[in-house]
Parts: structure tokens; C-alpha cells; sequence
């Protein structure tokens, strides 16, 4: 709930404005699971509310540590039983925690873990919320940065998550600034043009993946629905209008979408565009059978949009001995 839906609904309860506010506060800025944790509440109060409401918290049910970098891989569970995922990034600037707005993924993309196990439900704001709380809680940090680019499409579940991005961006709870989330989408066309009325100050990132309008139709099935055409037309209006600069994230498969061609194509289809192209080792997922393009291979092709004037970076690979891409320990957990 928002504040203000707190205290009309305190009132129904005969209960003063303030009484919301302690609570607002308890649940947005100090992240508590539990009425009982409550203390400047009475003792009462704190019974009748565990009586008619819940909290519906994210509980460890496996934490993987990298020994290899400063990542931690959440396995989180659910009220009902379900489980997803969250990662833990530590950078220069912070901590960075990139979080599950569903439980699977109806979009079902090649390379992506997730997709591989269906698509259960949505996430509501509360839950995307508490992934938040609960990695603070055990790292004892502050997440001051967010993507949503965990298990599930975003855009799926547009009111639920549009609510968490009020709610986690609001001053008097977590404060995470607009400008420090990206939100991630596959390339939902009505998603992008919705999102951009509502003139948040984010990042968009596009999973582009491949060049051309077949290799991505085999990659990633929302293409056949909404072509490079229509995704393109969309994302240089959304672009136009926010004057943000849009991410576009290209995950690197050796032998599929890597070659010298699929560069230049790339260059050309994001040409005239204010755009920065991420490109991504991908993380091996057993199930596609598809591998990451080496780091020579990266290079080079790096190299050939710096060539042609494109704004380009390779993401540092992190989390590559804790299964940290999307899906993977869920998957392995569900079996």
C-alpha cells in the first residue's frame, strides 16, 4: 500500500493517521516481516493487525556466495510456497540488486533459464519490494540501485510493478532514485509506450539479442509479435519523448548472433538512435544448449560498432560459479 491508502484504510479501522505513518515506516524503510516487530505499537494493535492483515515476506531458502567476485545468488520462497530469484552485485558506487518481477516467464527466450520452466504468476509490489528488504537485511547494506532484470517480463505485470517503482522511489521509504533503476524488457511494444506517458526518469533497457528479424524470431519468440520494425519505431519515440538514452542489451552466443555481419547489421539497425549497447557473455544455461562467444570474439565485435560510432561495453561477468543468471537455481531447486 501507499501511504495514502494506508491511512484510509487505518481509518476503516478507527485508528489515527499517525498510526499509518508509524507503520508506513516500520514496512518501507526498516523492511520488518512481522507485526510484532512493530514496538511502538501497542501490543494489542500489533495482535489485531496480524489478525485481519498480511505481510507477505521474501524468506532465504538458499543463499549462493561467489568465490569469485562479490556477488550473492538469493533462492527466496514465497508465501505460497513459490520461489524466486535475486542477485546481490557489489560496484564502486554500491550495492546493486536485480530482482524478480514474476514467478517464470511467459516469453520463453532461447537462452534464458527461466522461460525453460514455465510461467507460474506475477509478482505483487510487496513481493518485488521485499527482495529488497531481505538482501539488506542479511548483508546488513544498502541497496541503492536496482534492475529489473531478474525471472519474469516486467512489462507482464505492468500495475504491479509501475506500484513498486512509486513505492520504492518514495522519500519516506526506501529513496532509490529514478535514475539509479533500469528496467529491462524484452521488446513488449505496448509496455514501452505506456511506460513512457508516465515520464519516470529511469533507464529503459531493450533485449535486443540479434540484428535482424529471423535470427530473432528464433531467439526469442516476442519478435514474431513485435517485429524489429515496430520495437524500433517505438523505442525511438520512447527515446524523442524522455530524452533518455536507451540501453540496449545484446547477449553474446558463440556462433549465433557473434559473427563480423551481425555487428554491422547491428550498427546500422541503432544508427541515428540515442542509444548504448551493452554487450553480455552470456551464462552457459544447460537447457539451451547455447555457449557464450569467446572473449576474443567480443572484442572484435565491440570493436566493429566503436568503428561505425556506436556507444558500446562488454558487462563484467559476475556470479559464473553460482548459476547467477536468471532461472538457473530455481530450476535446479523445482526439480
Amino acid at each position: 500500500m501507499t501511504l495514502e491508502e494506508l491511512t484510509a484504510f487505518f481509518s476503516t479501522l478507527s485508528l489515527p493517521s499517525f498510526r499509518a505513518r508509524q507503520v508506513w515506516q516500520w514496512l518501507q524503510q526498516k523492511g520488518v516481516s512481522s507485526f510484532a516487530d512493530m514496538t511502538n505499537l501497542s501490543k494489542a494493535l500489533r495482535d489485531r493487525l496480524a489478525e485481519t492483515c498480511c505481510i507477505y515476506d521474501c524468506r532465504i531458502e538458499k543463499k549462493s556466495v561467489s568465490a569469485l567476485d562479490p556477488t550473492v545468488k538469493y533462492l527466496f520462497r514465497l508465501h505460497d510456497g513459490e520461489f524466486i530469484e535475486s542477485v546481490l552485485m557489489k560496484y564502486k558506487y554500491g550495492y546493486s540488486l536485480c530482482v524478480s518481477t514474476q514467478v517464470g516467464c511467459r516469453m520463453n527466450c532461447a537462452f534464458c533459464a527461466t522461460g525453460k520452466s514455465g510461467f507460474v504468476r506475477d509478482l505483487s509490489a510487496g513481493e518485488i519490494l521485499g527482495q529488497i528488504h531481505a538482501a539488506q537485511r542479511d548483508e546488513s547494506i544498502r541497496v541503492s540501485h536496482l534492475v529489473l532484470m531478474g525471472m519474469g517480463e516486467p512489462f507482464d505485470n505492468y500495475d504491479n510493478v509501475l506500484r513498486f517503482l512509486r513505492l520504492v522511489n518514495d522519500e519516506n521509504g526506501l529513496n532509490i532514485g529514478m535514475r539509479n533503476i533500469s528496467l529491462s524488457t524484452c521488446g513488449v511494444v505496448p509496455g514501452i509506450e505506456k511506460l513512457e506517458k508516465e515520464n519516470l526518469q529511469l533507464t529503459l533497457s531493450v533485449s535486443l539479442h540479434a540484428p535482424n528479424n529471423a535470427m530473432r524470431s528464433s531467439l526469442m519468440p516476442i519478435n514474431r509479435k513485435y517485429p524489429l520494425e515496430e520495437l524500433m519505431r517505438a523505442c525511438r519515440h520512447y527515446a524523442d519523448a524522455t530524452s533518455r538514452r536507451i540501453s540496449y542489451e545484446y547477449t553474446m552466443l558463440g556462433g549465433v548472433n557473434d559473427s563480423d555481419e551481425c555487428a554491422r547489421e547491428l550498427a546500422e539497425l541503432l544508427k541515428g538512435t540515442l542509444s548504448h549497447i551493452n554487450l553480455i557473455p552470456a551464462n552457459d544455461v544447460t537447457e539451451s544448449g547455447l555457449k557464450s562467444s569467446s572473449p576474443q570474439r567480443i572484442r572484435a565485435f565491440a570493436g566493429i560498432l566503436e568503428n561505425e560510432g556506436r556507444t558500446v561495453t562488454v558487462r563484467r561477468s559476475l556470479g559464473g560459479d553460482i548459476d547467477a543468471s536468471c532461472g538457473q537455481l530455481r530450476s535446479k531447486h523445482i526439480r
